[in-house]
């Protein structure tokens, strides 16, 4: 008698699944529509309101999913990715999105016909290994000391941004910034690390075309006391400290006794006497300028100027470790632990400029920078906004070629090999994994028709020239020119990604993909409110019985 309940309960549960791939698959169709016409070089602008009212033109994937507040579980799953992109590779965010979207949408029909997720995750994980596989063997590898060959790269990359239309600055600025902080770890290694050690300055006004690289750093600081202390210094001696040039006072509340009107006078002699000391320590060094994280007492200034020493006081730690960096000096904990060596004698030349309504501070023509400034001007705070993410993406690019300096081609080429040759292999694949095998390689084409509808060709007839001419998975250089919508060598034109970009978009796209077709059930945790003034019937007072005294406890725990 209770078998067909059974079946009943089961045929539930399977149609309670399939309705919740439903939603998420539909949910990601959401997000990657939103997205979808930021790929490429024609690509549209977004113009996105801000939480605080404030306005975000651009069309880099990570920046607009940034800004949106959706409801949905697996829309806020793909939003993830563009970041995990961003922070991994810094490009690509569109088109990780994009390529997910598309991988779950070729999944819907396997989820109708009742595949179980798990054989179709299997067949995409294995389509994932031999699209890593095709990237090996068509990517090419690179000089990084060639520079002609990084620009044209990064403008490539860059050239899909708001800021192509100004030519190889953005371009220049990214390669110039990245060569000046890498540093070799041996065996053929170098690290670039953008974050700590490259700082954009972003400062309205002027021209797009005034940005440059500097030598050195610049931060918005002004000398202590302006009159008295030199603002230009050439080769300047430079101690950086991170405690205070002040009069220490106590941990905790300190209370003196004091019994004649004269102690009140040594202890003020006291006072000035360690302040002195303090600066005399460090004067014994003959600096030029002095930067201290902290406070720097009036005394102190007076003991500094005196000497003809400029000091710069409160400075933030991460411009503290950067002016470390570029001028060869060691940040001291105690002026009384001072060395010669710690002493910065690398930078060329220390300067304090006004710039619009602001005192900036250069320390610049660095001997060998390890940290540099990349000082943005530009017309408005929007643009420059946009400029500096731009840098950023820009930036990444740069560092990821010169950590893995391998290239493979842009403009839909690479998806389009990966493609046929996926589709190739799905004929010799046996079981049911073979049509969801053969979906994932239909599903990479999503990035090449992406690409030809923001040009506004037509994309059946593009699509079927471009499948025709990968068909055997040879011409693997042959893809869409974003510009004009042409099919086109992409080493003629000099369109090229990075090789970890690509890998790193594949992998994120189809994991996460797999991740949400295996979820069956959304459960929520949150409590919903209630609406105001609906508040709980009042309780009956409860009366105790006998029984509920057996039941209670007693002693205390």
């Amino acid at each position: 008698m209770h078998a067909p309940v059974l079946v009943l309960k089961d045929s539930l549960k399977r149609e309670t699944g399939t309705r919740v791939h439903h939603v998420n698959i539909q949910a990601s169709k959401a997000v990657t529509d939103i997205i979808r016409t930021t790929l490429g070089p024609r690509s549209m602008l977004k113009m996105l309101l801000d939480a605080s009212g404030g306005i975000v033109v651009t069309n880099d994937g990570n920046a607009i999913l940034r800004e949106l507040d959706l409801a949905h579980p697996a829309a806020k799953s793909m939003i993830e990715l563009s970041r995990t992109q961003d922070e991994e590779v810094g490009d690509g965010t569109t088109s990780v999105i994009v390529l997910a979207g598309e991988m779950l949408h070729v999944a819907e029909e396997f989820i109708d016909k009742n595949y179980h997720p798990t054989v179709i995750c299997r067949a995409y994980n294995k389509a994932l290994e031999d699209a890593v596989a095709v990237l090996d063997k068509i990517a090419m590898p690179i000089d990084t000391k060639d520079r002609a060959t990084m620009l044209g790269l990064v403008k490539s990359c860059i050239g899909t941004k708001f800021t192509s239309q100004f030519g190889d600055l953005i371009a220049d600025l990214a390669i110039n910034a990245t060569t000046t902080v890498g540093v070799d770890l041996g065996q053929g290694l170098r690290e670039v690390d953008i974050k700590k050690y490259i700082k954009v300055e972003k400062v309205p006004g002027g021209q797009l075309e005034d940005s440059r690289v500097l030598k050195g750093v610049m931060f918005n600081k002004d000398v202590v006391a302006p009159g008295k202390m030199r603002r230009k210094i050439v080769n300047p001696r430079i101690i950086l400290l991170d405690s205070p040039v002040e009069y220490k006072k106590g941990e905790n509340q300190t209370n003196a006794e004091l019994v004649k009107e004269e102690d009140w006078a040594v202890l003020l002699k006291m006072e000035e006497e360690y302040i002195e000391n303090l600066c005399m320590q460090i004067l014994k060094f003959k600096p030029d300028l002095v930067i201290t994280e902290k406070g720097l007492s009036d005394l102190a200034c007076h003991y500094l100027s005196k000497a003809g020493v400029s000091a710069i006081r409160r400075l933030r730690k991460t411009d503290n470790n950067r002016i470390a960096k570029a001028c060869g000096a060691v940040i001291v904990n105690r002026p009384d632990e001072l060395q010669e060596s710690d002493v910065g004698t690398g930078a060329g030349l220390f300067e304090v400029k006004k710039i619009g309504d602001e005192f900036f501070a250069f320390i610049v023509d660095c001997k060998d920078p390890k940290a540099c400034t990349v000082l943005l001007r530009g017309a408005s705070k929007d643009l420059l906004n946009e400029v500096e993410r731009n840098l950023q993406d820009a930036m990444s690019v740069a560092r990821n070629i010169i950590k893995n300096p391998k290239l493979v081609p842009g403009g839909g080429a690479t998806e389009l090999t990966v493609s046929a040759t996926l589709k190739q292999k799905s004929s010799s694949i046996e079981g049911i994994e073979k049509w969801p095998y053969e979906a994932a390689a239909i599903a990479f084409e999503a990035i090449p028709r992406t690409l030809a509808q923001n040009c506004g060709v037509n994309v059946i007839r593009t699509m079927t020239a471009l499948q025709g001419k990968h068909a055997n998975a040879e011409n693997a250089w042959v893809g869409i020119d974003g510009n004009t919508g042409a099919i086109a060598d992409m080493k003629e034109r000099k369109i090229w990604d990075a090789y970890n970009v690509k890998a790193q978009t594949f992998k994120t796209a189809i994991e996460a993909a797999c991740m949400l077709l295996r979820i069956d059930d959304i459960v929520s945790g949150i409590k919903k409110k209630q609406a105001p003034g609906a508040g709980q019937a009042p309780s009956k007072p409860t009366i105790e019985t006998e029984a509920d005294a057996d039941g209670e406890q007693i002693l205390p725990d």
